[in-house]
């Protein structure tokens, strides 16, 4: 009875333990499973590599963790009694990978995009995976046909090399755009807005025919602009569907839109909700005028002008937003902008992210709000708009989140770097400076900076030279532009005047925008002029002057072409010290290719800070575009100058105008204004005043692709130099050794007369570069006039 009382104690003991035992391994959550963890088949993994995956883990749990390594291509987990099993197959490891057939891509590249590593574990689904993200790069550039095929091969010790064998193909670009529902603006004028643009025979030498669907997406995103600046407020993009052509070896989009009908702005006015803040004070900020077509751009510069004006007076936390209502019937809409007071939010924090090149500080500067600032949506736009027209990124995206607290807002700035830096080989040809080439490096984002760079080398057959310049966007944290340019340059002008010039300097600038259209540029210029009157055999334009050739005898030395008198006064070395500024208003819609807008300029500099000239300079010109249609647009340019001597002195004629084609064609380089009409051949003596104005018309050639870049225009010039006020009696410093007979003094032919011409032109913007002709028929001139009906010029880079 004893042992049986005892051994019964001692069962309930042994239970009671078991049961503590297992009520802490359930309170520490582990299960009660085996006690140890037997490994096999694993070669270069080890083992306590393989049970730290293992412990404390069910059997299933412990199998998926060990797949999800990439280490193993089976794994199984049992129990054998007190012990787990574990049984693995390793996957083999990638010795290197290797690429073949690929010439458009580097092999370098082609590393960083797959997934598929050297020393990394051998997947089959990897390898799968990159084979298509390979075809889709391809694809992306467009080489859609090209295919990509992956084998390994086997390397002792259970490595393997892993080689892609890519086939690239042909380039299959972009073989047709084409619009639906269109009928305002023609499809030819719609595919101008998109950079997207259509192959062609030129195009191995663009890429912008390659079929990529963001950029597509963005190009819609262009054309929807487009109507909405135009005054098609309902435009919408109902579809677009794109086909891959086997047969064509390209795709072909076609887009259907819904244009809707035009409005123009009826009534406009401006609403404050702010008690301390005068709507009618804010009407001179208003861009949109009651008449006008409703243009999307101009309510867009109203808001940021009116929200920084209300900021500026102490509402940081004001908004504006504009308020449309349309009228079908008449087709207007009525615009109202209103002025409120908004949440109160403030920027808790800006995170720049994706930037691997440009500095923070630059993209933090672009924004007219910091951290701790009122948060407004508007001055955000604005400020996403500034980084995209910056050049430095692929994309730019400003999105918010939640901060901290409910009146605090988080702004991230997304951005993708883009290389710019250029090296450039460039040539052309011009009927006045002949062949010419350059070589130039240019950094528009140095070190990340926002600096801009440039160096430049240039030689021809009549000019040469060298060049340096740099800008800083940014002076001193403020929207100044400050820079500096260093150039040496040498001319040969004995064509059409009969000196050659080399010059020597620098000029320092301060750009300040005034307004979004309109900005200030001052600048300080110091340079040095070597006018030099050559006398050789292929050029005697100074042997009539002392020592004189008697072999050639009075008149001869005149007959085979001598500089002026005035010419030779001003040869000789002479410094320049000039201050002066350019105001300029542009509003053209596109800098490049102008199709409406205003760009006017106004120069003036004054040379007398030193150095050994004294004058001061006027010229200003005038653009203004306006589309006549769908296809034609008109231009009409006015230009006008002069510069006149400071001290009562004379001024040197190297410091006067030369004008020709610039300012008529259908004349040469120096072939308008005064002369000198005791030589033969009429040397130009340069003139104080001119003005002229030109009209053009400009059009596509019809029957050609918009995409060559061709146009065709007809234009009319008119206007006229004058007004020579250089030295005209020379008897003091004619050397007393000098022929007789030989003219002591310039008799001056200087006409008003007004030059004019009609013409045409072909204008081509092609992959190497703006190219021009121009042939133009004088129809007036004056006396002593040197013409020249046919000019051409352009430029190429590549």
């Amino acid at each position: 009875m004893a042992f049986e009382t005892g051994g019964l104690r001692r069962t309930t003991r042994a239970l009671q333990q078991t049961a503590v035992s297992i009520a802490l391994v359930i309170a520490m959550g582990a299960p009660a499973f085996a006690q140890s963890v037997v490994v096999q088949g694993n070669r270069r993994v080890d083992a306590e590599t393989i049970r730290s995956y293992v412990n404390g883990q069910s059997p299933e749990q412990a199998r998926q963790d060990l797949m999800a390594t990439g280490l193993f291509s089976s794994v199984s987990v049992s129990q054998r009694g007190g012990q787990m099993v574990v049984s693995v197959r390793e996957n083999e490891v990638v010795n290197r990978v290797v690429f073949e057939g690929n010439k458009k891509l580097k092999s370098d590249a082609l590393t960083q995009e797959v997934q598929t590593k050297a020393r990394g574990p051998y997947s089959q689904a990897t390898i799968d995976a990159d084979v298509q993200r390979l075809k889709e790069i391809y694809s992306r550039g467009g080489r859609s046909l090209a295919s990509v095929t992956a084998r390994t091969v086997p390397l002792d010790n259970g490595r393997v090399d892993v080689v892609f064998t890519i086939n690239e193909g042909d380039k299959t670009g972009v073989k047709s755009i084409e619009f639906v529902g269109n009928r305002a603006y023609g499809s030819g004028r719609l595919r101008d807005q998109m950079t997207t643009t259509e192959s062609n025979f030129l195009s191995w030498l663009k890429t912008s025919d390659v079929y990529d669907p963001d950029k597509i997406q963005s190009d819609l995103e262009l054309v929807r602009r487009f109507y909405l600046k135009h005054g098609y407020a309902d435009f919408r993009i109902v579809g677009t569907d794109v086909q891959f052509d086997q047969a064509a070896g390209g795709y072909r989009i076609v887009v259907t839109v819904d244009e809707g009908q035009q409005y123009h702005v009826g009534q406009v006015g401006v609403e404050s909700k702010i008690p301390d803040v005068d709507a009618d004070r804010l009407r001179g900020k208003v861009r949109t005028a009651s008449g006008d077509v409703y243009n999307a751009e101009d309510v867009e510069k109203t808001l940021q002008s009116i929200t920084t004006e209300v900021a500026s007076r102490g509402y940081a936390f004001s908004q504006v937003r504009p308020r449309g209502d349309r009228d079908p019937a008449t087709a207007t809409i009525n615009l109202s902008y209103v002025v409120e007071e908004g949440p109160r939010v403030y920027i808790e924090r800006i995170n720049i992210r994706g930037n691997t090149r440009t500095r923070d500080y630059v993209i933090r500067r672009e924004f007219d709000v910091g951290e701790g600032d009122a948060y407004n949506k508007v001055l955000m736009d604005k400020a996403e708009r500034r980084l995209n027209n910056l050049g430095y990124f692929k994309k730019v995206r400003i999105s918010n989140e939640p901060g901290s607290t409910p009146d605090r807002v988080v702004v991230n700035v997304d951005v993708e770097d883009q290389p710019t830096g250029a090296f450039a080989v460039s040539g052309g040809y011009s009927t006045s400076d002949g062949f010419i080439a350059e070589v130039s490096v240019t950094e528009t984002n140095f070190l990340g900076r926002g600096q801009y760079v440039k160096l430049a080398a240039s030689t021809g057959q009549y000019s040469k030279g060298v060049e340096f310049s740099f800008t800083e966007p940014y002076f001193l944290d403020r929207r100044m532009a400050v820079g500096f340019d260093l150039f040496a340059k040498q001319s040969d002008n004995t064509r059409y005047s009969y000196y050659e010039n080399r010059m020597t300097g620098g000029t320092i600038r301060l750009g300040l925008p005034l307004t979004e259209e309109a900005s200030v540029l001052f600048r300080y210029s110091l340079y040095n002029q070597d006018i030099k009157i050559p006398n050789t055999y292929s050029k005697p334009f100074n042997d009539c002057w002392y020592p004189l050739d008697a072999s050639l005898g009075y008149p001869g030395c005149l007959y085979n072409g001598e500089a002026s008198l005035a010419l030779k006064e001003s040869a000789g070395s002479y410094l320049t010290s000039a201050a002066g500024y350019t105001l300029n208003y542009n509003t053209l819609d596109n800098n490049k290719n102008p199709r409406a807008g205003y760009y006017a300029e106004i120069k003036q500099d004054i040379a007398g800070l030193g150095g050994d000239s004294r004058w001061i300079r006027t010229t200003g010109e005038a653009r203004f575009y306006r589309e006549l249609s769908d296809d034609f647009v008109g231009m009409v340019k006015l230009q006008a100058g002069n510069i006149h001597a400071l001290g009562g002195k004379d001024l040197r004629i190297t410091d006067q105008f030369f004008l020709g084609p610039s300012l008529v064609r259908g004349f040469a380089p120096s072939g308008i204004g005064p002369r000198d009409a005791a030589d033969p051949k009429n040397n130009a003596l340069g003139g104080t005043t001119y003005f002229g104005g030109s009209t053009e018309v400009q059009f596509p050639i019809f029957g050609l692709p918009r995409e060559l870049g061709f146009k065709g225009a007809v234009f009319a010039d008119a206007g006229t130099l004058y007004g020579y006020e250089g030295r005209k009696d020379f008897s003091g410093i004619i050397p007393p050794s000098a022929v007789a007979g030989y003219p002591a003094t310039v008799s001056v032919i200087d006409s008003h007369k007004i030059r004019s011409s009609v013409g045409g032109s072909l204008l081509w913007q092609s992959p190497l570069g703006p190219i021009r002709f121009d042939l133009a028929y004088p129809i007036s001139k004056a006396q002593g006039d040197r013409t020249q009906v046919f000019r051409f010029s352009g430029g190429t880079s590549f």
